[in-house]
């Protein structure tokens, strides 16, 4: 079991470097955080050898310092030493201070809500922000919060097929396996019954993952709440067969104070995201990509307050770049899914989309004209497609950036893709900043610009006329 001895933050697009080797260097710069050797060189052979988890970290020198790059991924990162790496996103240009990494830390906790495996996390808790608890902490305290009000509520025994060589008959006896052992003891009975007992499934599930946890928490609060919950769970043996426990589970009625304990249990015991580091030492991560975080809440945003008359399409896929004959038939080729698709659902327009939205995360720079704000022409060219193929050429496009100190307002003019002078309709694509900030209310989130389509409709007309 692996017990975590050290623990280190560190920003998205961070650096770590070996703290055993030129540590000189390594402490002189501000940019790069030292781990112990056998860290480092556990993420540097994984980062080389390894495609799959070089997608979040990357090999680079800097400060004449060989480093690993954490890429664009926030949670938390395990080495078989008991290094934890905790890694936030960044939302701002400025994050040295510890206000800033808790406030990034709840950003990242609020985002999280958005994913389906996270809608049992709780944030709005005092003792997040007072204690500055690590992620990590967070989700260690919330499942074993979760495990504890099951307990109290009871946990649910059921009835328990078994087999067993016992000195008196109950249940069915099993004849052949009588045959088998008792040929000579004919004072025992081998028989198969039920017996009604907490040693069922989910429960031996919960068991074995209090154990897990048990080795990575280094708070003391949940130390002592993981003691006393084993002492619950003694006499229910953990899991020998993880994979068919789940399969098996049963939850009947009346047992949905289950449900949120078993949320996390399978978080826990199946991995807590699509990213998991595993190797043949079994360490593992909570990591994840900030990009599909990003995008999963701007859209739980735009469920929660639709904007009225318009209705929400998560990556549509009806349209495709191009078409190809092959072998005498059509086929398309390419397809578009753009991250947000809105669309009509009144009058004459209903069904008609609206307008296409996809986020993404990156900081830009609304002061830095000479450098094109810091957007992307490849992204360009991605709105481009979407404007023709699912707006027909013409209509407002929007990409959604994390605001930050430098981007907190929309760019006041739109990119206009023009075919001519004397275009009057042109595809409008407008950059949008969208605030991540833990303590604001969810409909304040969206800026949009004051001159595009989506600020300005009240009803479905004005829409019509807008666009």
């Amino acid at each position: 079991m692996l017990v975590v001895k050290k623990q280190v933050t560190v920003f998205e697009f961070g650096y770590l470097g070996n703290g055993d080797d030129d540590s000189d260097k390594i402490i002189a710069s501000v940019k790069i955080k030292p781990i112990p050797k056998r860290a480092y060189d556990y993420l540097k052979k994984l980062c080389l050898c390894d495609e799959s988890e070089s997608r979040f970290l990357r090999f680079k020198q800097i400060d004449n310092c060989e480093v690993l790059q954490v890429q664009n991924y926030a949670g938390v990162l395990f080495t078989p030493d008991g290094t934890q790496i905790e890694v936030l996103p960044k939302v701002a240009k400025k994050i040295t201070s510890d206000d800033a990494k808790e406030a990034s830390r709840a950003s990242l906790l609020m985002m999280l809500k958005a994913l389906k495996q996270f809608r049992h996390l709780q944030t709005h808790n005092a003792n997040l922000a007072k204690n500055k608890i690590p992620l990590l902490e967070v989700f260690i305290s919330q499942f074993l919060a979760a495990v504890n009000a099951l307990i109290k509520r009871g946990l649910r025994s059921d009835y328990v097929r078994q087999q067993d060589n016992v000195a008196f008959l109950k249940g069915k006896l099993l004849v052949g396996k009588q045959v088998q052992h008792n040929f000579i003891n004919k004072h025992k009975f081998y028989v198969e019954y039920e017996e009604y007992q907490q040693n069922r499934p989910v429960n031996r599930l919960l068991h074995t993952a209090i154990k897990k946890v048990s080795g990575y928490s280094r708070s003391a609060n949940n130390q002592k709440l993981i003691q006393e919950l084993l002492f619950a769970f003694a006499d229910i043996p953990v899991s020998n067969n993880i994979k068919n426990d789940f399969a098996s589970i049963k939850l009947n009625r009346g047992m949905n104070h289950y449900e949120a304990p078993l949320a996390w249990t399978r978080l826990i015991l199946e991995g807590f995201s699509p990213l998991t580091l595993q190797g043949k030492s079994n360490a593992f991560s909570l990591l994840f990509p900030m990009e599909a975080v990003f995008e999963s809440y701007v859209a739980s945003i735009l469920n929660k307050h639709p904007l009225e008359g318009l209705s929400l399409k998560t990556q549509a896929s009806s349209q495709y770049l191009v078409m190809h004959k092959q072998k005498g038939k059509d086929k398309k080729l390419f397809q578009l899914r753009p991250d947000l698709l809105l669309r009509c659902i009144n009058g004459k327009d209903k069904g008609k989309n609206a307008c296409v939205l996809d986020t993404k995360w990156k900081l830009i720079n609304q002061t830095d004209e000479d450098n094109k704000y810091g957007l992307s022409q490849a992204d360009f060219y991605q709105m481009f497609a979407y404007g023709h193929k699912y707006l027909k050429g013409k209509g407002e496009l929007f990409l959604i950036y994390p605001s930050h100190d430098e981007f907190q307002k929309p760019i006041e003019q739109s990119f206009d893709f023009v075919d001519g002078i004397n275009d009057k309709k042109p595809l409008s694509l407008w950059i949008v900043p969208f605030d991540t900030s833990a303590d604001i209310p969810d409909d304040k989130r969206f800026i949009w610009p004051q001159n595009c389509a989506l600020q300005q409709v009240k009803d479905l007309e004005e829409f019509a006329k807008c666009s």
